[in-house]
C-alpha cells in the first residue's frame, strides 16, 4: 500500500499572532488532541507539533482530513467557531510535499529565525508523545529517525547549526539594543521554560551583570540560577522585582495573560519599562503598552539580526538542502521497497514450503548429523536463491516498475495462497 502523508500547518508565515496563541497546544492539549485524532479519523502515522511559530497536524490516510482536524482543534481548545480560522491553515495533501515539509521544519529552514536550534527539540518531543499514544507507526518511525540522522549531518557538516542566532538570542540582542543609554540595566526574566531558560544562558554570555530570574517553581530557578550565576527572586516578591526591573522578559506558559495592564499600573512607573514577551499564548496584555512609560514587544517583532552567526547559517542553505535532498531520496527508497515486502515474505515462505517438503521425504532415512547438515545446506540454498529476484524487486521499486515484477512473482510462485507467518 502506498503512503499518503499529508499535513495541516498553521504559522507565523500565514497567522498573526494572536490566531497562533488562540490555537497553540500545550503537552497535555498535544497528548490529549493525538488520542482524539487517533479516535475520530482513519489515520494512521500521526503527529502533532506545536510551538510558538506554528501548529501542525501531520498523518497517513487517503482521505483528506484537514477540515475534521481544524474542527477537532476548536474541540480540544474549547473554540466552537475555528472554522472560520482555516483559511490561516496551509494545507499540504500531496505525499512529498508533507514529507518536505517536515524536514524542512525540523531543521530549521522554516523558523522565524533560520536554524533555531529549538525546533530541533521540539520535533523529538512531538515524535515521542506519538510513540507514546501508540499514533506512530512504521512509516513515521522510520521518517523521524530519518530527520535526526539528517540533523546530525547538518550538524556535522555545514554552519547551519553554529553561532547563536535563535530566538532567545534575538531577544537578547534587541535587548542591547533597548538599553544602549542606560548604565547597568537590571532584567528580570520571569518563566523558566525552554525559551526562558535559553535566554538566561545567552544572557550568562552577555555583557549584563544585573540579572535576577523567577519562576514558580523555586527549586528549577535555583537550579538555573546556579548554572548561569545569577539571582534568584522568589516568585512572592515578584512585584517589587517588577518595580526595580529595567527589562522584564516574560516565558510564562498559561492561557491568559500573566503581566495585566491593572497589575502593571500599580507600579507606578518612573521610568522607561521594557517588556518582552516570549510566550505563546501572549504572557503579557497588550493594553500594558497604553501604560505611559512602558513598551512592548512580543515575538513577532522580534527580528532576524544581520549578525555573522546568521549569516554563516543562510550561506549554509543550500548546503542543507542538498542534504535534505539525499536523506528524502534514500527515504523514499526504503518507503517503495514497503509495498514490495509483503511480496518478499511471501516468495520467501514459499520456498521454504518447497524445501521442507523435500526435505520430510527423505528425513526418516537420515541420521541426526546427516539431518542437520542436510537442513544448513538447504537454508543456504534457498537464501541464495532468492537473493537475485529480491535485488530485482527493490531495484524495480527504483524504477517505479515494482507492480509488474509482483505479478509474475505471484503467477509463478501462487503467492496470493502462501501464509506469510513462515520465515527463513
Amino acid at each position: 500500500m502506498l503512503q499518503n502523508f499529508k499535513a495541516i500547518s498553521l504559522s507565523y508565515k500565514k497567522a498573526p499572532l494572536d490566531i497562533r496563541e488562540l490555537i497553540a497546544l500545550d503537552e497535555t492539549s498535544c497528548r490529549q488532541f493525538l488520542q482524539t485524532l487517533k479516535n475520530f479519523i482513519q489515520a494512521s502515522d500521526i503527529l502533532v507539533l506545536s510551538t510558538c511559530n506554528r501548529t501542525e497536524v501531520y498523518y497517513n490516510a487517503d482521505t483528506d482530513y484537514s477540515r475534521d482536524i481544524v474542527k477537532l482543534l476548536g474541540i480540544t481548545k474549547g473554540i466552537d467557531n475555528i472554522s472560520q480560522y482555516f483559511d490561516y491553515f496551509t494545507i499540504l495533501n500531496e505525499h512529498n510535499d508533507a514529507v518536505q515539509h517536515l524536514f524542512d521544519v525540523s531543521m530549521g529552514l522554516e523558523s522565524q529565525v533560520v536554524g533555531d536550534m529549538q525546533i530541533s527539540n521540539q520535533a523529538k518531543q512531538a515524535y515521542q508523545w506519538s510513540a507514546d499514544n501508540d499514533t506512530a507507526g512504521p512509516f513515521l518511525h522510520r521518517l523521524m529517525h530519518t530527520i535526526f540522522f539528517t540533523n546530525k549531518r547538518v550538524v556535522q557538516e555545514t554552519a547551519f547549526r553554529d553561532g547563536a542566532a535563535s530566538t532567545s538570542y534575538a531577544a537578547v540582542e534587541l535587548i542591547e539594543e533597548l538599553t544602549a543609554d542606560i548604565a547597568d540595566p537590571k532584567i528580570l526574566v520571569v518563566g523558566l521554560g525552554e525559551i526562558g531558560a535559553d535566554v538566561c544562558r545567552n544572557l550568562k554570555d552577555s555583557s549584563f551583570t544585573d540579572v535576577k530570574i523567577t519562576n514558580r517553581t523555586l527549586t528549577k530557578a535555583q537550579h538555573l540560577a546556579e548554572e548561569c550565576n545569577m539571582e534568584v527572586l522568589p516568585f512572592e516578591d515578584i512585584v517589587q522585582g517588577l518595580k526595580e526591573a529595567d527589562v522584564i522578559i516574560s516565558s510564562v506558559a498559561r492561557e491568559t495573560p500573566f503581566f495585566t495592564k491593572e497589575m502593571i499600573q500599580r507600579l507606578d512607573i518612573l521610568s522607561f519599562k521594557f517588556f518582552i514577551d516570549l510566550s505563546v499564548p501572549r504572557s503579557v496584555e497588550p493594553d500594558v503598552e497604553t501604560i505611559p512609560g512602558v513598551l512592548v514587544y512580543n515575538i513577532d517583532t522580534i527580528q532576524n539580526k544581520a549578525s555573522e552567526a546568521l549569516q554563516q547559517r543562510i550561506n549554509s542553505i543550500p548546503k542543507v538542502k542538498a542534504i535534505i535532498a539525499e536523506s528524502i531520496e534514500q527515504f523514499n527508497d526504503w518507503s517503495k521497497e514497503m509495498v514490495v515486502s509483503p511480496t518478499i515474505n511471501k516468495l520467501k515462505n514459499a520456498l521454504e514450503t518447497i524445501r521442507q517438503e523435500e526435505i520430510a521425504r527423505y528425513m526418516k532415512k537420515l541420521g541426526p548429523k546427516e539431518a542437520k547438515y542436510i537442513d544448513s545446506i538447504t537454508k543456504s540454498m534457498m537464501q541464495k536463491i532468492i537473493k537475485l529476484p529480491v535485488l530485482q524487486l527493490k531495484a524495480a521499486c527504483k524504477r517505479g516498475e515494482a507492480e509488474t515484477l509482483i505479478d509474475v512473482l505471484n503467477d509463478l510462485f501462487n503467492l496470493e495462497n502462501q501464509a506469510e507467518e513462515i520465515k527463513l
